[in-house]
């Protein structure tokens, strides 16, 4: 496992490790209420696909929660409250839907949220519960399916010991573990002398303020490169592969992830390394055909002018803030997963 914690579950609150604060301070952000996990999202106070569906999880309960206690009599059926948790559930739902567009995993985690039986509970504490627990399971199953991915990753990927990362894939990205980063920390735990190379990805720098911070943490050997210095480092140095995490995989095999990942694609493909997406199932999306449909969301320009109170812009210049791209299926080597590596978009059917 990693050596923190990215989201605890404690006393009826969502403890959330503060990204925007790293890597100069370790701070805990509280979540009690829905509203405080919509916001936490939006402002990636959390962030990662799967870390995202999560937070997600425990923001469905935490509405749950108030919802039924604005209920005076808990002790009676829900055949009397039909019409209040009806429509309640739907607003919630609606709540932590908004607040990402672009990362599956937010929706699959409602979704398996809204799998827990409603109707034939006969009192709404039972309801509660359940709820309660499924939000557990979810952030449990999180944590052992990277594991699982990064074994895989680990027996796939043999002697790999110098690769190339863009954004951040790792415990911060997810309940603990990590998906392209679970797959560096397993080739580190058999005893192999692994060196990542992490581009800043701007403008938010994760790569710089998180994967290098939890690589470091971890006392993995890690090297921070701009995200101009790609095409450059595969042509000097031997990189052995390139792995990226994603936030949503269509069905045609396209890879959403994090801006600049496309770019780093074709340089690979051009400089014969090979590049692998790694992602839990949950954010293949086989309802959407292909990486063109999804919808990409564009964040506040104010991120690109300037970062931590600095500014190097004009302010009225005209800026465009894509926080995804899409890789197409062909600059892609393979997709990393629990249920084995992915070659093509036939495959993702065959294993679906």
């Amino acid at each position: 496992m990693s050596s923190f914690k990215t989201m605890e579950w404690v006393d009826g609150s969502l403890l959330l490790l503060d990204q925007t604060k790293l890597p100069h301070r370790e701070e805990i952000v509280v979540c009690s209420s829905l509203e405080d996990v919509c916001m936490a999202i939006k402002e990636m106070v959390v962030r990662g696909a799967p870390a995202i569906g999560c937070a997600a999880a425990f923001g469905y309960l935490l509405g749950i929660k108030a919802l039924l206690k604005n209920q005076k009599h808990k002790n009676i059926t829900y055949k009397n409250h039909y019409d209040i948790l009806f429509e309640g559930r739907k607003t919630i739902y609606q709540a932590l839907h908004k607040t990402r567009p672009t990362a599956v995993n937010l929706e699959w985690a409602l979704k398996q949220m809204e799998i827990v039986n409603w109707e034939d509970q006969e009192l709404i504490n039972d309801y509660e519960e359940k709820v309660e627990a499924r939000a557990i399971s979810l952030l449990q199953q999180d944590i052992d399916t990277n594991l699982k991915i990064g074994e895989i990753g680990a027996n796939f990927l043999g002697n790999c010991s110098c690769v190339l990362t863009h954004c951040n894939a790792g415990g911060l990205a997810t309940g603990g573990y990590g998906t392209a980063l679970g797959v560096i920390r397993s080739i580190k735990n058999r005893g192999i002398d692994i060196e990542v190379f992490a581009t800043e990805t701007r403008p938010l720098l994760q790569g710089a303020r998180l994967t290098a911070w939890e690589l470091a943490k971890d006392s993995i050997q890690v090297t921070l490169i701009t995200d101009g210095m790609c095409g450059a480092l595969m042509r000097t140095r031997k990189i052995d592969a390139v792995l990226v995490g994603a936030d949503r995989i269509t069905a045609n095999g396209d890879v959403v992830n994090k801006i600049g990942t496309y770019s780093i694609s074709v340089l690979a493909k051009e400089s014969g390394v090979p590049f692998y997406a790694v992602a839990p199932w949950s954010t293949i999306d086989l309802h959407t055909s292909q990486g063109d449909d999804v919808e990409i969301e564009e964040r506040d320009v104010k991120e690109v002018m300037g970062f931590g109170g600095n500014i190097w812009t004009q302010q009225e210049l005209k800026i465009f803030n894509p926080a995804f791209d899409v890789t197409p299926e062909k600059y892609i080597s393979g997709i990393i997963t629990e249920k084995g590596v992915i070659r093509n978009s036939r495959e993702l059917l065959d294993r679906s």
